[in-house]
């Protein structure tokens, strides 16, 4: 699944999103793009847990594709 999340500003938020994603499933594989603001994740998560556990973050994530 590939997220965009357009306030993901720096190398911190990006490890903030990460962690919010690990946090949910520990054998999730996250991929950030700090450039192109997306994120991609492989997950046993539903996309609407992803969205939910990026948003409890703090961030405002958009699934894309």
């Amino acid at each position: 699944m590939e997220f965009e999340v357009d306030d993901m500003t720096c190398g911190h938020c990006a490890s903030h999103i990460t962690k919010a994603i690990k946090d949910l499933d520990q054998s999730a594989n996250v991929v950030v793009s700090l450039d192109q603001k997306r994120v991609k994740v492989a997950s046993a998560a539903t996309a609407d847990e992803l969205l939910h556990a990026i948003s409890e973050a703090g961030y405002s994530p958009a699934l894309k594709g």
